[in-house]
């Protein structure tokens, strides 16, 4: 979800790896060790959590995480907690990133300290305040001043044991005098309306001057400040929470009477520190925060249009797309903007069989072909990701749910057979498992996408016609992909492919990577099997699989997806399961009369259905065709007062729905727009909030019949080809362009310095691929162009902002860091550029 802007989208995304904790503190107990597991937090709001690994102090995760953020935070928090079976998991520690540090982290592995999570460091949420400065006239004709103190508004205060009931104490406080006043607790939300005024007599009467209109004593404002604390209002005895404060210094009004700005909550400073930082641990992460700017269509079409002629460009090597793959330090870095803006725009197959096809002329031996990280390979990775990942799920994740679910021993290596374990018998296991694998890879070609298929039919016609000699090259140019580096990486890491939830435990991990193994070697079909173990293990494993019919199902499988000329895929489209998960939902009102309750539902989507259970496995409570969803917007949170909470919207009512934090419900919405997209009878206006007590909470129309009246936002269209933003990724691969722009100059020179001698390259410039040189440095000249139009653009808009922007408004509250520090990289641009 991007952020708007005016003129200007922003779109936020954060990848993480969580690596391993180390030196944890013992438990109180006689065993010490503890069960642990890592959360992700955006601020306080959990959005993923690791497996939780048993009986130890060092415990290794090594789980990834990829978000969309779909809003504003301050901090990027990690928490490791100690799992209790009996009472509630207790924290052990946490690591706090604020969102202006995120860069100095950027894609390296880092050890942080874990820190102490204490309820007064826990803070997030902004408060709208307002002070007002007046000169009161006593009846004695004494001159007094009176502070009049205004609390409008708080927004995003944290939920706190699933409640927040918040209230707002305010003090006006100086060395002698503490005077404390309080507002009316607001029940069940997070953005209190309060709109409460609190009067405070600042200044002792003095004698009335008209010299001067606020002629009160100096000494006294300086050293008095306004405090204001939020609290959540607790039934519990521990007594009410704090989520914050704010303190403002009277001194703000010596400009003028009234003075009115947004801040940030802070935490309050004890100033206690109880254990030293190392005492609890610390924790390793990896971390890439990427936030794209984006402008409209219409900026992006020079550079746009030089990218999608790229497939065209002859020779290809000379293209703008290929010139990207040449500067990005590392392929993949290129690729994935690439393959996602050709999607959009239905040109990867072109653009990638014409780099296919350039790389196979430069291949030299067919053994090797396809087997280095170059664009080629990195580009198609990338498309069978993306294209191929339902594919992926419908063919192998009932097999892999068997094998972690069986935990039937599979070990072949004699070394580390464990004891009571018969070596035959893990053979036949791991056989009978790599049998089940083999079969339902080879009897899916039917369901491979068809994108897939078409860049598998180029790059089999490219390899055949290069090397006419070798008859198994058209099968080995293709099974060096779908073979070695879509299913084998699926199988032996199937969580990075979600497959399963999180990382395998040791044993089924090692089962894993033994079928893995063998996939691989029956899908590459070399000559010599037994030669493409390391290990005499394996070798004498695979003499199981030395038969010609694994051959003849490898080579016909191979053959059928890479054919041309496919059927509709349509004709042969079977359930694939999309998505599924605990949600809680509302009763739908099939009912005339009674209480419409919430309950906890396990959904499931799949491309034909939408149903709701008690738990998994059980029957459907309630079954939802895809065609029959009209709409999914979110709910406004006004309706029930709960966060998170969306509608899928049917003929005869809508269906609400409170998803577990902001990324599950953007992740629900996102893909039941994709699958009901193309529904003929889909809304074009919807109702914001819930329909209650007679009345719509929107419009106030009283039938619930009645047309919404608020336009449907649309959502994004079924198609692969079209589920991704163009723009988004033409800004991507500007970015790139603009930070590598020494390496586009050093490659002009290059084009240059060829073209005029034509002899031995030098050798600063062997490290591209230029086999035209006038046409490369013709396109080098126009990227450069446009990308520096673009920059221009992107700094036009950050002079214009820069002095629109109010330190203090809603937007840009007291307290944002990152936007103090933006201000100073403002102010050095500006001394720089007069």
């Amino acid at each position: 979800m991007a952020v708007e802007e005016e003129g200007l989208r922003v779109f936020q995304s954060v990848k993480i790896k969580i690596g391993e904790a180390k030196n944890l503190p013992t438990y109180p107990g006689p065993n010490k060790m503890r069960d642990c597991y890592c959360t992700v937090n955006l601020d306080r709001e959990e959005v993923f959590r690791t497996k939780i690994v048993e009986k130890s102090l060092c415990p290794f995760y090594g789980e990834d995480f990829y978000c969309e953020i779909p809003r504003s935070f301050r901090h990027l928090s990690f928490y490791v907690f100690d799992r209790d079976v009996f009472r509630r998991d207790s924290i052990i520690g946490k690591v706090a990133i604020q969102k202006e540090d995120l860069p100095k982290y950027h894609n390296r592995d880092t050890w942080f300290q874990l820190q102490h999570v204490d309820a007064d460091s826990e803070v997030q949420g902004k408060v709208h305040l307002e002070l007002r400065l007046s000169e009161v006239i006593t009846d004695t004709g004494a001159v007094c001043h009176k502070l009049a103190v205004r609390i409008l508004e708080c927004q995003g205060l944290p939920i706190v044991n699933g409640q927040c009931d918040p209230y707002a104490t305010v003090t006006l406080a100086g060395p002698c005098r503490s005077e404390a006043k309080k507002t009316k607790v607001k029940k069940k939300t997070n953005n209190p309306q309060f709109d409460e005024v609190f009067y405070f007599e600042v200044t002792r009467p003095c004698s009335y001057s008209r010299k001067s209109h606020f002629d009160f004593e100096e000494e006294d404002v300086d050293k008095l400040e306004i405090r204001v604390d939020l609290w959540n209002a607790s039934n519990l005895k521990f007594g009410d929470e704090f989520l914050g404060e704010l303190r403002v210094p009277l001194n703000v009004l010596r400009q003028s009477s009234c003075y009115e700005a947004w801040y940030f909550l802070q935490p309050r400073d004890n100033g206690s520190k109880s254990l030293k930082p190392g005492d609890l641990g610390s924790l390793r992460l990896n971390v890439v925060y990427t936030e794209d700017h984006v402008f409209s269509s219409s900026y992006y079409r020079p550079l746009r249009d030089l990218l999608l002629r790229s497939a065209d460009v002859e020779p290809v090597s000379a293209s703008a797309a290929h010139v990207l793959g040449e500067v990005c330090r590392e392929k993949q870095e290129a690729a994935v903007p690439l393959v996602r803006f050709f999607l959009h725009y239905g040109r990867v197959v072109p653009f990638i069989s014409a780099i296919a096809s350039a790389e196979v002329q430069r291949t030299q031996d067919p053994n090797t072909i396809f087997r280095g990280n170059s664009l080629t390979s990195k580009c198609i990775d990338e498309t069978m990701k993306l294209a191929g990942m339902h594919y992926l799920h419908v063919t192998l994740k009932p097999a892999i749910e068997e094998i972690c679910q069986g935990h039937r021993p599979c070990e072949i290596d004699p070394v580390k057979l464990k004891d009571g374990e018969n070596l035959e018998n893990n053979m036949e296991n791991l056989r009978q498992y790599v049998d089940r694998i083999f079969s339902v890879i080879t009897k899916s070609g039917v369901s491979c996408p068809t994108v897939m298929c078409d860049i598998f039919f180029s790059l089999r016609e490219a390899a055949a016609k290069r090397f006419q000699d070798d008859l198994d090259v058209r099968y080995t140019a293709v099974s060096s992909f779908i073979f070695l580096r879509f299913f084998a990486p699926a199988i032996l890491s199937p969580n990075l492919f979600q497959l399963t939830p999180h990382h395998t435990d040791p044993q089924t991990s090692r089962t894993l990577t033994l079928i893995s193994k063998t996939i691989q070697t029956l899908g590459s079909l070399s000559k010599s099997k037994s030669a493409s173990f390391k290990e005499s293990y394996m070798a004498a494993f695979y003499e199981f699989f030395n038969e010609q019919k694994y051959a003849d199902a490898v080579k016909n499988f191979l053959d059928l997806i890479s054919s041309s000329g496919r059927r509709d895929p349509k004709s042969v489209e079977q359930p694939i399961l999309l998505k599924e998960g605990f949600m809680i939902k509302r009763a739908q009102g099939r009912k005339r009369f009674g209480m419409k309750n919430f309950k906890k539902r396990w959904f499931r989507l799949t491309n034909h259905e939408f149903t709701y259970q008690r738990s998994k496995g059980e029957q459907p409570l309630c079954s939802i065709p895809i065609e029959n969803i009209l709409a999914v917007e979110r709910l406004e949170e006004e309706s029930f007062k709960m966060k998170n909470m969306f509608q899928v919207i049917q003929p005869e009512r809508a269906l609400y729905i409170q998803a577990n934090n902001c990324v599950e419900a953007k992740a629900w919405i996102d893909i039941l727009t994709k699958v009901s997209q193309s529904n003929k009878k889909r809304l074009a206006v919807y109702h914001p909030s819930a329909y209650l007590n007679g009345h719509w909470l929107c419009c106030r129309a009283s039938s619930d019949t009645a047309p919404g009246c608020s336009p449907c936002t649309g959502g994004l269209p079924a198609n692969i080809q079209l589920d991704i933003d163009g723009d988004r990724e033409t800004e991507r691969i500007y970015s790139l362009f603009h930070s590598h722009m020494s390496r586009l100059e050093k490659m002009q020179e290059a084009c240059g310095s060829r073209s005029v001698y034509d002899g031995p390259e030098q050798e600063e410039y062997s490290t591209f691929i230029i086999d035209d040189p006038q046409e490369t440095y013709k396109t080098l000249k126009q990227v450069i162009a446009g990308v520096g139009a673009l920059e221009q653009e992107h700094a036009q808009y950050r002079r214009d902002k820069f002095k629109k922007t109010k330190y203090g408004s809603q937007e840009h509250p007291i307290g944002d860091k990152s936007f103090q520090s933006y201000i100073r990289q403002q102010s050095e641009t500006s001394t720089h550029s007069i």
